[in-house]
């Protein structure tokens, strides 16, 4: 799938369609973990972006990032949702700390 498509999600105003990146299910010294001993990724991919929020006068303002970035972002921010068997969040724009290559 492209990126910026997702069975046809389009996110709203300032948020952010974001794909998890998966964290090594094995330690450093090679023990596995259990998906109970798992920290929740606050990393992702951003598949999809709104037209950006409105400011007090009217004025839609672009957003910062936009599909491709990487970002890591608030450790219990968005919705989580599962499209075609994949995990995807939905978040605000401000719950998105930075970008990183």
């Amino acid at each position: 799938m492209a990126i910026g498509t997702v069975s046809g999600i389009k996110p709203l105003a300032d948020r952010v369609l974001v794909e998890p990146i998966e964290r090594d299910e094995v330690t450093k010294s090679g023990l596995v973990l259990p998906d109970t001993a798992k920290e929740k990724s606050q990393e992702g991919t951003v598949v999809s972006v709104g037209s950006g929020r409105l400011d007090d006068n009217g004025q839609r303002r672009a957003p910062e990032v936009q599909a491709g970035n990487n970002v890591l972002y608030a450790k219990y921010a968005g919705s989580e949702i599962k499209v075609d068997g994949k995990d995807y969040l939905i978040l605000s724009e401000k719950d998105i700390l930075a970008i990183f290559s």
